[in-house]
């Protein structure tokens, strides 16, 4: 048990380490080969900040609790992320025990910078273990570390790690296991931070981190005002004592060859060609998700014909057993055919990640994003929204300006996450139903165009709030760009399917809920005159006839408004309520008609012509691409603005956007005859 903590520690069951360390670092993978699954995920208490926590075990089985502190590069608080670190580290998180021991996770081939956080650690005097990562990567790029006299100097016991590889669990989980003593006299030991800076934040911090997001601008400029005499002082002092310790322990060999990740970014990052190179790696990733996703596609469908067929055959004829087939099995299963197309793309973005190249990405984004008024540091949470925006709007804790963070949670939903993926393909299947010749490249090319206005409409709409609502100077930001690595495939893996089954676990109860009411609501009250008028008559299709007038400029018929209402909870569930609003009106009794797809390509109007032509389906996609429609989100946006004024704006202002720019398709496309 570390010595540092007393007698408060002692009635612990377990050991608790704080590990802290500068983003691609590499300590969320430390984490993970540390814990397994042993991990909880939520918030701190007062703070809309993720929580990771995990359990591993020492050498002789005794456990240790490790918790995952947001990646930083200083202890000077600048954002509610970073705030969390300081206040964990110097006990002053509410409902969080003081760690007893710190691992602080550094990346080998970028020793200099981070060091700088090391050094603020090592000067809070608690018990540390350092740890050296990617060592394998330094010695690539012809760097040698003398760890023996970097541990002398620091007054830190070291451990060399490749953790992506596994090497260095055993040595860490040792050191672990031991005592973990308080630094000893070395280089940095509370020389500047912990008796000036420190002193000033540990005051403050008790007082205002509990408090909403919104009031931590007030906090940040108190520390400003405190920290500015000294912070430029104590940084260049930090620096020059940093550089002359590598001087020491650092060695490069003699030879100056550009290193892989140089000879790749000379190409990847050029203005031109690095452009170009992005939009073809996007391209590929549509392309991949109607030309691979196929096959298991077909096998889904199957099933859920199967399923139908069976239920039909062993269940007797009644109200139950329609609202199994025509509510459940067809509302749900129509939403988890696309099960293979969103884990497809979840697995792409994945590779993209793990192999480095996203960064890439966001630094060819960055000057564009200056341009609209958003930091550097937005490109991550925006990034994360296309998976699905709760998380990305949760990500933008990392932004020290308010208005900048406010601008990027209010732009987040243009993103086009996964939940606008079904609805997107059926709409493109439907549209290039009659030129099968022409897919996949041509439904590829309109997904691209859907995610190009999605990027307009989010860099579009920062610029406009930067200009008038939340007018603001652009902050700057650190960029990491770590080096290429290849895929570890397991981790990938792992996650695409954590996140593949947030989607199967929506199915399996939002959008079951609400398909057994769309269900209820087509069916009821019955029609007893006329069986064939049942859906117009019900409380669903007078909803639809209400609404008409107000949809019809937008190519849409009173049908398609039941499913638009409907999708407003979420917007996957549009193809579900399709889904059962086709099979109540009997179109699935057509032989030809197999797929959802081919039975919205069939539907004809009142007078003859088809209902989802291709104007209506650009329409349609083109609405999804702009509209607001997921109540988690709004439930989200309220939480960390910690005011409903914010959220309704965003529903509000989203929603006459995609109405216009629906409006403005249908109604242009009709003047220029192409409907």
């Amino acid at each position: 048990m570390p010595q540092a903590n007393g007698q408060e520690n002692a009635s612990r069951e377990a050991t608790v380490f704080a590990l802290v360390g500068n983003p691609n670092s590499g300590k969320s993978t430390l984490f993970n080969k540390l814990t397994g699954l042993k991990q909880k995920i939520g918030n701190y208490p007062g703070v809309t900040v993720e929580r990771k926590e995990g359990t591993c075990y020492s050498q002789h089985g005794k456990p240790l609790t490790l918790l995952d502190l947001p990646g930083t590069y200083s202890l000077i608080p600048r954002s509610p992320d970073e705030c969390v670190v300081s206040s964990v580290l110097l006990g002053k998180q509410k409902n969080t025990p003081k760690p007893d021991a710190v691992i602080c996770v550094i990346d080998a081939s970028n020793l200099e910078r981070n060091l700088y956080l090391a050094s603020q650690v090592i000067e809070l005097g608690l018990p540390t273990l350092l740890v050296i990562n990617m060592i394998d990567t330094a010695q690539s790029r012809g760097q040698t570390i003398d760890t023996e006299t970097l541990s002398k100097r620091l007054g830190v016991p070291i451990i060399e790690s490749c953790a992506n590889k596994g090497k260095g669990l055993i040595d860490l989980r040792l050191a672990m296991s031991r005592p973990v003593t308080l630094p000893k006299s070395g280089t940095f030991n509370r020389i500047n931070l912990a008796e000036a800076t420190l002193k000033v934040i540990e005051g403050k911090l008790s007082e205002s981190l509990n408090k909403s997001w919104a009031k931590w601008g007030a906090t940040k400029n108190f520390l400003h005002e405190k920290i500015a005499a000294r912070e430029e002082t104590l940084i260049e002092k930090r620096y020059q004592a940093i550089q002359k310790l590598c001087e020491e322990v650092l060695q490069t060999s003699g030879t100056c060859k550009r290193t892989r990740t140089e000879r790749i970014d000379h190409f990847l990052l050029h203005p031109i060609w690095g452009g170009l190179a992005l939009l073809g790696v996007l391209g590929l990733l549509f392309y991949s998700i109607f030309a691979l996703a196929e096959t298991p596609i077909g096998w889904i469908e199957s099933g859920i014909d199967t399923l139908i067929e069976t239920a039909n055959t062993y269940m007797p004829e009644g109200k139950l057993t329609q609202l199994i087939t025509e509510g459940v099995i067809a509302g749900v299963g129509s939403v988890l055919t696309f099960f293979p197309q969103i884990l497809m793309l979840l697995l792409f973005i994945g590779l993209l990640e793990s192999s480095g190249y996203m960064a890439r990405a966001a630094f060819l984004l960055d000057r564009l994003m200056g341009r609209v008024g958003l930091p550097g540091k937005a490109f991550i949470p925006l990034l994360s929204s296309y998976a699905c925006a709760i998380p990305g709007i949760m990500a933008t804790r990392t932004i020290e300006c308010p208005k900048d963070r406010l601008t990027t949670i209010l732009v987040a939903p243009f993103t086009s996450c996964s939940a606008r993926l079904p609805v997107y393909l059926i709409m493109i299947a439907v549209l290039t139903a009659a030129t099968p010749e022409h897919t996949p490249l041509l439904r590829a090319g309109l997904l691209l165009l859907m995610y190009l206005l999605s990027i307009l409409g989010t860099f579009g709409f920062a610029w406009f709030f930067k200009k008038t609502l939340l007018k603001g100077n652009v902050t700057s930001s650190i960029m990491e760009l770590p080096a290429y690595r290849v895929p570890s495939l397991g981790p990938i893996i792992s996650d695409a399917w954590n996140r593949t089954k947030l989607f199967i676990r929506r199915a399996g109860t939002v959008i079951l809920g609400i398909s057994i009411i769309m269900w209820f609501c087509l069916n009821y009250p019955e029609s007893k005159e006329n069986p064939h008028t049942q859906l117009e008559h019900s409380i669903a299709g007078q909803i639809g006839k209400g609404v008409e007038p107000i949809i019809a400029p937008l190519g849409y018929d009173w049908k398609t408004g039941i499913a638009l209402i409907a999708s407003f909870a979420a917007r996957e569930v549009f193809v579900s309520t399709t889904a059962i609003i086709y099979n109540i009106e009997g179109s699935n009794e057509d032989p030809e008609i197999k797929t959802l797809s081919q039975a919205l390509h069939k539907q004809k109007r009142p007078n003859g012509s088809p209902v989802f032509t291709p104007l209506t389906c650009l329409s349609l996609m083109v609405f999804y691409v702009f509209a607001l429609q997921c109540l988690s989100t709004i439930a989200v946006v309220r939480r960390e603005t910690n005011s409903w004024r914010w959220p309704i704006f965003q529903f509000s202002y989203m929603t006459f956007v995609a109405y216009a720019a629906a409006f403005i398709v249908y109604q242009g496309g009709i003047l220029l005859g192409f409907n």
